[in-house]
């Protein structure tokens, strides 16, 4: 009946707006994949030291020289499982798809991660940005360009890691990355996790200024800020307001340019305290000609069950795409049994995925408490797939529906729209720790095409 009312409406001029948390059906019509041990050279004015990347991922952060000797595990909590993958790397990963923005010629911008998951396990990783083209004929992905991100003009008021070279190229143990907005100029708005801060970058990835976040006239800062350090006194805490791992994970970019909105990936904790202010997170307002804050915040809230969000990007003036997650990966048909624990020789799914969802939301229709509305849904755990376009499917529960396609993984980080029936997702693969497609296999970076008219079109 929905369809019907849907269709008519169309017809005659106008779009019905959708109830309250309706769900809306997506199909895959595509699905192109980037292979997980995918692994570029460093630039060649780069360091020696960059040709190998991952010493320092191992137990305790000690450094270790000698590439592919520990094999590599599921992240704590989901395992162990092995990945089939081994650290250190020979090279730099081409990993962690972190968020995307459609070029408009069928190929994308999308930003890598820190590297390895943290400050300390990634000084090794040199951060950068790449141009993607999708062949959804073939299944590929093509790496068109790559972006070394660098700060050869000390932008930064604090050390990085390669401060005393001439380039200044930057690692995972200077900035998270986690969003990509390129500019009409052909620089790049960055959303960054450590600070959290924007990042401006000229279009040679040339850092051009880092804009600390303010709310309210307060600084705010994650554990990871580089003006914190361990307090002298072993009763003081570090304060800060902002999560480790929770900082810009979505920014989105209005139509016109003008406006950026970032928003944090996890709530924020109450003043003074460990709880967070509520199951909700901040978006923050950004003048992109000022590069400075307006002042102005809304509020987003999560749904039951979900953790954070991956990633956030504007369809028009008012509606936006926002991908929310719970913290599990894998098909919940192969979860773990109860009082069974997944081990190498016998592994399964310790903390499977349950909400994995791209909710479309109207910045325009902002409620007396600061909370945007949000317009529906989709089930990325439930996407159908009648003409079997999905080139895997990973290790499911005996007997799952043929015309089900599901995306279990961990951290799901891009999502936009493609045109007025389609969108584009991803996941970012936390390379070599994340393994939710399979149970003993490192996972890729995947890219699928969804045709959602319906979702697209609902107000």
């Amino acid at each position: 009946m929905r369809r019907l009312l849907l269709a008519t409406a169309a017809a005659v001029g106008f779009v019905l707006p959708a109830a309250a948390d309706t769900r809306f059906e997506a199909v895959l019509v595509g699905h192109a994949i980037l292979p997980a041990a995918t692994l570029v050279q460093p630039p060649a004015d780069a360091p020696e030291y960059f040709r190998l990347s991952g010493r320092f991922t191992g137990t305790g952060n000690v450094r270790n020289e000698r590439a592919g000797s520990v094999p590599a595990t599921s992240l704590p909590g989901y395992g162990p499982r092995l990945t089939g993958l081994s650290l250190p790397f020979n090279g730099q990963p081409v990993q962690g798809f972190s968020g995307i923005k459609p070029v408009g010629d069928g190929s994308y911008w999308v930003t890598g991660d820190n590297g390895f998951g943290n400050r300390r396990n990634s000084p090794d990783a040199l951060l950068m940005i790449h141009r993607i083209r999708p062949d959804w004929a073939s299944g590929n992905v093509a790496v068109e360009r790559t972006v070394f991100l660098s700060d050869p003009n000390r932008v930064t008021a604090f050390p990085v890691q390669n401060e005393a070279t001439p380039n200044r190229y930057l690692t995972g143990a200077d900035f998270d990355l986690e969003s990509i907005q390129p500019l009409p100029d052909g620089s790049f708005l960055i959303g960054e996790e450590f600070g959290p801060y924007i990042l401006h970058f000229d279009a040679e990835g040339r850092l051009l200024r880092v804009v600390e976040t303010t709310m309210d006239g307060e600084v705010l800062r994650t554990p990871d800020h580089h003006a914190l350090q361990v307090q002298a006194n072993p009763t003081a805490g570090t304060g800060h307001r902002v999560r480790r791992s929770g900082g810009y994970e979505g920014m989105a970019l209005t139509p016109d340019g003008r406006t950026a909105w970032a928003m944090m990936e996890q709530p924020l904790f109450a003043p003074n305290s460990n709880n967070p202010e509520g199951q909700f997170l901040r978006v923050l307002e950004l003048d992109v000609a000022r590069m400075a804050w307006t002042g102005r915040t809304v509020r987003y809230r999560l749904e039951p069950g979900a953790t954070a969000i991956g990633d956030f990007n504007f369809i028009d003036e008012r509606r936006a795409l926002v991908i929310e997650r719970d913290n599990g990966e894998g098909d919940a048909g192969r979860a773990c049994a109860q009082g069974v624990e997944s081990t190498p020789a016998a592994p399964c799914f310790a903390m499977p995925a349950r909400l994995k969802r791209i909710s479309l939301v109207d910045f325009g229709a902002v409620d007396g408490e600061g909370f945007v509305r949000k317009i529906g849904h989709i089930d990325l755990m439930a996407i159908r797939d009648p003409e079997n376009r999905a080139r895997q499917r990973g290790d499911r529960a005996e007997g799952a529906p043929a015309d089900v396609f599901s995306f279990p993984f961990f951290t799901i980080e891009n999502v936009a729209m493609v045109d007025a029936d389609h969108i584009i997702v991803g996941n970012d693969n936390n390379l070599p720790f994340s393994a939710g497609r399979h149970l003993s296999r490192a996972d890729d970076n995947e890219l699928i095409l969804l045709r959602v008219p319906e979702f697209l079109r609902a107000r």
